[in-house]
């Protein structure tokens, strides 16, 4: 539905004309005369009748005006105002509100249940479709944040442990999967003449039943990714040891001492424990 903007007449010289009205029909009234008196009280239930047309809208307000069912237009302009007292004044804020989703239990792209929550910052943009095309645009931006946020965590996986080909993952592609749930909500609530603002994810974590594990598994990686680290120093120190024994002619060492040089080297530089040394005061031999 097409939003109709519509300006509405002043309110001040209308409420001058009812206060006028109303003073003659008092004097009217106090005659007590029988035509007179009764064109009075004719005009005090026309005053009466007339005083719903008064409004008031205030900043970041809107009024929806339908007329026996007939949409008439949204009035934006902040003031006090008069219209036809028949019609019918619908208030629409049209502040910025933050929807702060719940925690929900879904699976990612490789089936593992994760914790997931969104915080969305929105807002009325088409007054027409927030009033008539949904019955409740506050329970549709519910339902539909909560939709988005479930097919957005099974089209990535948490992270890339068990699919490293994923490029976007939910925990590393914060950027990437915060544009893409807002673009997602915002093809969602189009209808209802909502504006996604900012959409971002807010909470991201592991199901407890399997939370344990995860970590443990993060836990190995890192231990086994910090020893590939070691071994690779440890290699580089032994080939300059053996480079600079060489090229300063200390010693010459055959193969085989080689080999025991290198492994004593590589125990001392890749043990996790403080290593003690044995002097050995006689030949290898």
């Amino acid at each position: 539905m097409k939003e109709q903007i519509t300006s509405a007449p002043k309110g001040f010289p209308a409420l001058l004309l009812w206060f006028l009205i109303v003073a003659g029909a008092i004097a009217l009234i106090a005659t007590k005369s029988g035509v007179t008196f009764g064109i009075g009280i004719v005009l005090v239930i026309l005053a009466v009748l007339a005083l719903p047309g008064f409004f008031i809208i205030n900043p970041n307000e809107a009024r929806v005006l339908v007329f026996f069912g007939k949409y008439v237009g949204t009035v934006k302009e902040n003031g006090f105002f008069f219209v036809n007292p028949l019609y019918e004044k619908r208030k629409i804020s049209l502040k910025a509100r933050n929807l702060n989703g719940e925690k929900l239990k879904v699976n990612d792209d490789v089936g593992n249940p994760i914790e997931i929550a969104a915080v969305i910052v929105w807002q009325i943009d088409n007054t027409a479709k927030a009033m008539f095309e949904v019955d409740d645009y506050n329970k549709f931006i519910l339902t539909q944040s909560e939709a988005a946020v479930r097919k957005l965590a099974g089209d990535h996986p948490y992270d890339n442990f068990e699919d490293s080909n994923a490029q976007v993952t939910l925990r590393n592609g914060a950027s990437v999967v915060n544009d893409e749930l807002e673009t997602e909500l915002e093809a969602r609530l189009e209808r209802a003449g909502i504006r996604i603002l900012e959409a971002r994810i807010s909470h991201l974590a592991y199901a407890p039943e399997i939370a344990g594990a995860m970590l443990q598994r993060q836990q190995a990686q890192a231990v086994v990714a910090a020893r590939a680290t070691i071994v690779e120093g440890a290699v580089g120190m032994v080939e300059m040891a053996l480079d600079k024994l060489n090229e300063r002619e200390i010693v010459k060492l055959d193969e085989e001492r080689k080999a025991a040089m290198v492994s004593n080297l590589l125990v001392v530089l890749c043990s996790d424990k403080a290593v003690n040394p044995i002097v050995n005061a006689g030949s290898i031999y």
